[in-house]
C-alpha cells in the first residue's frame, strides 16, 4: 500500500504539473476532458483542461485534475506532501525550484531526528516538506 496525493486545481493543473516536473523530474501523462466521456458534461472553456494528470517520479506518483467552476478547490493547509529525498543536491534543487514564486516556510536545516528538513508553500498554495535522512535513523 502507498499513499498517492491527488491535487485539485482551478484551471491551472497543467501549469502546476509542469512546475512539479521541472522541480522533481519524471514523466507526465495528461488526459483532457475533450475526447473523454466527460466532454459533453463540461463547458467549452473546460474541454482542454486536465481531467486526470499523472506525474511519475520513480516510486513517487502525484495525481491531479482541474475542477469545474461548480467545484472550486479550497487552497490552504489541508494537505502537505512529504518528499523523502535521496541526496542533498536533489533536496536543495527541489527546495529551490518549489520556492520559485512561493514561500520558503522553513529553510533546509539539520533536525533532531537525524535528517535535513525544510518546508515550502509553492506558488499554487501546495505545502511541501522535503526530508533527507542523514543516517539510518527514521522517524
Amino acid at each position: 500500500m502507498k499513499v498517492v496525493p491527488y491535487l485539485s486545481f482551478e484551471g491551472n493543473c497543467e501549469e502546476a504539473l509542469e512546475f512539479y516536473r521541472n522541480a522533481f523530474g519524471g514523466e507526465l501523462d495528461i488526459s483532457r476532458y475533450a475526447g473523454s466521456p466527460m466532454e459533453e458534461n463540461v463547458s467549452d472553456d473546460m474541454k482542454n483542461k486536465v481531467l486526470h494528470g499523472r506525474l511519475s517520479i520513480g516510486d513517487l506518483l502525484i495525481m491531479a485534475s482541474d475542477l469545474g467552476p461548480e467545484h472550486k478547490p479550497d487552497i490552504g493547509n489541508n494537505i502537505q506532501l512529504n518528499v523523502e529525498c535521496s541526496t542533498e543536491d536533489e533536496q536543495t534543487k527541489c527546495f529551490e525550484k518549489l520556492s520559485e514564486g512561493g514561500t520558503a516556510v522553513m529553510p533546509l536545516e539539520d533536525q533532531f531526528w537525524g535528517a535535513r528538513f525544510g518546508m515550502v508553500t509553492d506558488k499554487f498554495g501546495v505545502n511541501w516538506m522535503l526530508n533527507l535522512y542523514k543516517s539510518d535513523q527514521r522517524s
